[in-house]
């Protein structure tokens, strides 16, 4: 049943109170403008500026003060049963009077079988009107509703400059799909950016689209939008999970379900720290070419009874609206960790609602974790089918090791041939590709009194750091003999 014969059914039904939750007033008019079409009752709109007007049609004497008392009283004495869309009335029903007669117009008391519906961005009501009210979500706009948006604004542009606009047939496709989401106001203004932005529509709108869209979603601030995706060719290593999101990426992107195989859904990401784990998170997005968006699980923790849950609820809802999309939980141990009870079964929910919604989404969102500490992760996350693969990213070998060496330097306007790579490789032997970095960085600091970077300095450099393998040599081992066959090699 479409949202409209929803509507249609509840005001036949006489339903006497609904609640709609929207920031998008002109498109409750206009869901009510059909209602009427078929229910053929009177259509009544009340704001605090204008009071209570008609608007099927105006008639002399028809318009009430917006007084809420007088509001109300026109309503109850009203002989023929009507619609009534109030406005941002909700607050009025703190007070005990307007409580009073609201409540008898909603349950019939020497009225007629009105339906009124209280509209606003968000609507609290006490206890005793919450048990009488409906709540009616009111749906997004569709492909061909964000479509006619899209037509409407480049037809406004051109009549407005009097030429016309340029447009990438397929691009203004993308957008569309792309604008899915959002309400009709809010798409509305990110076409209109796109448009004045350089009077064309192309595949450079396509990065400021998703960082509008991004920021209009994310208002909590729940979710952190990644601008700058890596790609394989940043990151030494790693060769089995480059090969595995190349053969995925087809059926990730694909407009239509394949019939054999299941879209991929997310992979974990277990190693030691400085290892590149989060840095091929962010392949990973640039590899399937989609936006990426962290999730950090010490944003959602709230003193308050279910604030915690809400808050995961409100973030997941919208990586959905922005998919296709990468969800990267980083250090996912930290907020899933079992506590023992002792946060009041926090965890324990937040861990439920995870796995529920990891097991039955249906939007395109890739999910990433990052963890170091294997031992900490409850056992229902690890079970074969939350995640289609457990990669674990470990120290470097030898070869890896001099890549990443020549990466950095070349990074750092050096010469990487002025260099012995497979001696800097063995004397770096159990260290972290951060940790190659920072011997680097540690080089560079140490000659920038004067003259430049040699073998000799960054060897020192080397041996004057100890790495994490050395200085936690018991936890590191006990990692890496845990992944030792029941993880994937990441390289």
């Amino acid at each position: 049943m479409s949202e409209l014969e929803d509507l249609t059914t509840l005001v036949r039904a006489a339903t006497p109170l609904l609640v709609i939750e929207t920031v998008d007033e002109q498109r409750v008019i206009e869901c009510f403008r059909h209602v009427i079409a078929q229910a053929l009752r009177p259509l009544w709109r009340w704001t605090l500026t204008d009071g209570l007007q008609r608007l099927d049609f105006a008639a002399a004497g028809d318009a009430v003060a917006p007084d809420a008392t007088a509001t109300l009283d026109a309503i109850r004495d009203a002989a023929e049963p009507g619609i009534y869309l109030m406005f941002d009335f909700h607050p009025f029903v703190r007070y005990a009077m307007s409580l009073r007669l609201l409540r008898e117009i909603v349950q019939r008391q020497r009225s007629a079988a009105h339906t009124v519906v209280l509209v606003g961005a968000k609507i609290e009501l006490p206890e005793e009107l919450e048990a009488l009210a409906l709540r009616v979500p009111l749906s997004l706009p569709d492909i061909k509703e964000l479509a006619g948006i899209l037509r409407g604004e480049a037809v406004a542009w051109q009549r407005e400059h009097n030429r016309r606009l340029e447009v990438d047939n397929e691009a203004a496709r993308t957008i569309v799909r792309n604008l899915l989401g959002l309400s009709a106001p809010d798409a509305r203004r990110i076409v209109r950016k796109l448009i004045y932005n350089d009077g064309a529509l192309g595949t450079a709108d396509l990065p400021v689209l998703m960082q509008s869209k991004f920021d209009l979603l994310n208002r909590s601030g729940l979710l952190h939008y990644e601008y700058a995706t890596a790609s394989f060719a940043d990151i030494a290593g790693v060769a089995q999970v480059r090969a595995w999101v190349q053969r995925r990426r087809a059926v990730f992107l694909a407009a239509a379900p394949d019939p054999v195989l299941d879209p991929p859904k997310g992979v974990l990401l277990l190693g030691v720290q400085g290892c590149g784990k989060s840095l091929a998170a962010k392949a990973i997005a640039g590899g399937f070419g989609v936006p990426l968006v962290r999730l950090d699980f010490g944003t959602l923790y709230d003193k308050y009874q279910g604030e915690t849950e809400k808050n995961l609820r409100e973030a997941l809802a919208s990586s959905e609206l922005l998919a296709p999309c990468v969800l990267w939980i980083d250090e996912i141990e930290k907020g899933l960790a079992s506590g023992g009870g002792e946060d009041g079964g926090v965890s324990r929910r937040v861990l439920g609602y995870l796995l529920t919604w990891m097991a039955e989404r249906k939007a395109k969102v890739f999910v990433v974790a990052t963890a170091n500490a294997v031992h900490e992760l409850p056992a229902e996350l690890l079970r074969k089918g939350r995640f289609d693969e457990i990669f674990f990213v470990d120290l470097p070998r030898g070869e890896v090791r001099a890549e990443i060496f020549a990466m950095h330097l070349k990074r750092r306007k050096l010469d990487p041939a002025a260099f012995d790579l497979p001696a800097l490789a063995a004397a770096s032997e159990g260290f972290s590709g951060a940790e190659i970095e920072q011997a680097i960085v540690s080089a560079l600091y140490d000659v920038a009194s004067g003259g430049e970077l040699d073998q000799a300095t960054l060897l020192a450099a080397l041996g004057q750091t100890r790495p994490l393998s050395v200085l936690m040599r018991e936890q590191v081992d006990a990692l890496r003999a845990w992944a030792q066959g029941r993880c994937v090699a990441a390289d």
